[in-house]
């Protein structure tokens, strides 16, 4: 507890000395906006629509439980979607939605397939929207990515977060409360 406290105090001072308070260097940090305004600030609708999308896209027998493994994670890519407006991409489900739910659907299809399927405004989109970015393995001393919990379910569960990221723009970025599957 003594030992608590010290550190505190050191903190508190360390600060103090570089005329700063601790509250105002916690004012002065960069809002993590990573997940938009988060899962939990979203409409119910639009919650129900990540519920069904989660179920519906992880149909690989080996990845079918991920869906809950990387739950905080693919709800956080859906809110970062959902606050930017899928970044004002036009759907593009009548040209495609058909072809995407049966790749989507099918397991023997793989992501390279799903990123084909990506115009070349939803590749800039996504590379510069999905919060997980490589970081510089000499200046951080290892080969690691900001947010990488987001960078692993990304790249276990590529085919799927592709999916999820073109069902939310063609279905108007969320308009409906639950996900729509051409057959």
């Amino acid at each position: 507890m003594q030992l608590t406290l010290r550190a505190l105090s050191f903190a508190f001072l360390a600060a103090a000395v570089h005329g700063r308070t601790v509250s105002h260097l916690r004012a002065s940090q960069e809002p993590d906006t990573a997940c938009g305004k988060g899962f939990d600030e979203l409409v119910q609708g639009s919650k129900d629509y990540f519920a069904t999308a989660s179920i519906t896209l992880f149909t690989h027998p080996n990845r079918n439980n991920d869906n809950a493994t990387f739950a905080p994670e693919l709800k956080c890519w859906f809110a970062n979607m959902c606050t930017s407006k899928c970044g004002g991409l036009a759907s593009q489900a009548a040209a495609r939605k058909k072809a995407l739910t049966a790749k989507c659907q099918d397991s023997s299809v793989d992501w390279l397939q799903i990123w084909d399927s990506f115009s070349p405004d939803e590749v800039v989109y996504f590379k510069g929207a999905y919060p997980a970015v490589a970081l510089d393995a000499e200046e951080e001393g290892a080969d690691v990515s900001y947010k990488q919990a987001m960078w692993t379910a990304k790249e276990t569960d590529k085919k799927e977060v592709l999916c999820l990221t073109l069902f939310t723009i063609d279905d108007d970025c969320v308009k409906w409360p639950y996900i729509r599957l051409m057959k």
